[in-house]
Formats: C-alpha cells, structure tokens, sequence
C-alpha cells in the first residue's frame, strides 16, 4: 500500500536523483502505474528545470506502461493533460504540452489518437495557445515526435504552424520551433523559410530541454543556424 505523501516523497527522490533515462525508467516501473501519475504531474512545478524534465519524460513512461494495461485509464491520463491547457483549468500549464508530447511518443496508439490535438494547440483554427510557455511545449512535442518516421508522418502538417513560431518574441519558442523544422524538414516554401530562420541566427536567448537521449543547453540562435543548416 502507498500513502500519497510517502509515494510523493519517493518519486520526487528518484527524480532528483535522476541521471539518465533507462535508470529512471528501472526506478519507476517499480511502482504501479497508476500511482505514480500524480506524482510526476506534481513535480511539473519542482523548482529544479532538469526535475521538471525528468518528470515530463518519466510520465510518459508510466503513461506508456499504463496503456499495455488499460487503454482507458492512459487515456484518463491524457485527458487530465488537455484539461491542464484548458483555460477553465486556471492553471498554468507548464509542462503539460511537452508531457502530452511525450506519451503520444511512447506509445503508438495514443500517438494515432491525440497528435491532431498536439499540434491543433498551434493552429489559429483550431486550440491556439497564446501563453508562450506553453507554445514552447508544444513546439518541442512535435521536434520530439518527429524523432520517429512513423510519428513524423503524423506531424507531417506541423511546419505551416510552426513557421509563424519563427517570429516569436519569445525566444524560446522561436527556437524550440526552428529545432522541431530542422527535424521535419519542409520542403514546400523552402527559401522564405531560410530567410526567417537566417534573421535570428545571433539570438542570445538561452534554452535549457530534452534532446535525446540526454539534454541540451545551447542558445535559440544556435538551433536557427542548426535549422538553416539542416534545410541544405
């Protein structure tokens, strides 16, 4: 049996302690999926931004897990994540995006269910974020799923929403969105989207995320010239 604040404790320290992926993954499959859900969507809020991605990553993890069980209750879980971007949640939402990204990419099924609605969190038709954290996570959720040829097929409308991202006065999103191009690789509107990625090749702004199998701090000019490189 696990009491809450005990499993809290818990999962926050193997979180904190984290070194790298399949570690983490050994650590929480130790545990019953279910339990372990609202631990990790606690600890989106961890003052450490490493922790953060640790539980983002472990989330999708235990998600992925969960699903083999229970298809629903992995839904359950997803859908607890659409509500957090919901503006009658009142929350703030931060890692919600990249988490949702990050179950969709660890299980196939859900990936076919809920892409559309990764990447409808772009689109001005659709559920257009305006808050930029979360235009960040949702342009590393689709960079993310990209990884993959099999998700990447499911991404393939990404680039014409991501590219307004390129303008951002966000720079974080800005080159979170070059990053999730230069996996995608659009060939359609080749050199105007050189252009707009050649504009912000000397952004200073930092950013700190997940890159796998490890993470990367680099600046958001650095992953326009990578971007811009990539189209060649």
């Amino acid at each position: 049996m696990f009491r809450a604040r005990t499993l809290k404790r818990e999962v926050w320290g193997l979180l904190e302690g984290a070194s790298d992926l399949p570690a983490l993954y050994q650590a929480l499959a130790a545990f019953p999926p279910r339990k372990v859900v609202s631990p990790l969507i606690g600890a989106f809020c961890h003052r450490e931004e490493r922790v953060r991605w640790w539980a983002i990553l472990g989330l999708g993890y235990v998600t992925a897990r969960l699903a083999e069980e229970d298809l629903e209750a992995a839904r359950i879980v997803i859908r607890r994540l659409l509500w957090m971007l919901n503006e009658e949640s009142g929350g703030m939402a931060w890692g919600a995006p990249e988490a949702l990204a990050e179950c969709l990419y660890q299980h196939r099924r859900l990936a076919e269910e809920y892409t559309y609605i990764l990447v409808s969190y772009l689109r001005p038709d659709g559920n257009l974020l305006e808050y930029p954290p979360a235009q960040r996570g949702v342009a590393w959720g689709i960079g993310r799923l990209a990884e993959r040829e099999r998700e990447r097929l499911l991404v393939a409308q990404a680039p014409r929403y991501l590219i307004p991202l390129l303008e951002s006065p966000d720079g974080v999103a800005a080159g979170l969105a070059a990053w999730a191009l230069s996996r995608l690789k659009p060939a359609e509107g080749k050199r105007a989207l050189e252009e707009k990625l050649a504009r912000r090749q000397e952004d200073p702004t930092r950013v700190f995320f997940f890159e796998g199998p490890g993470f990367r701090e680099t600046t958001c000019g650095e992953l326009f010239r990578q971007a811009l490189e990539d189209l060649h």
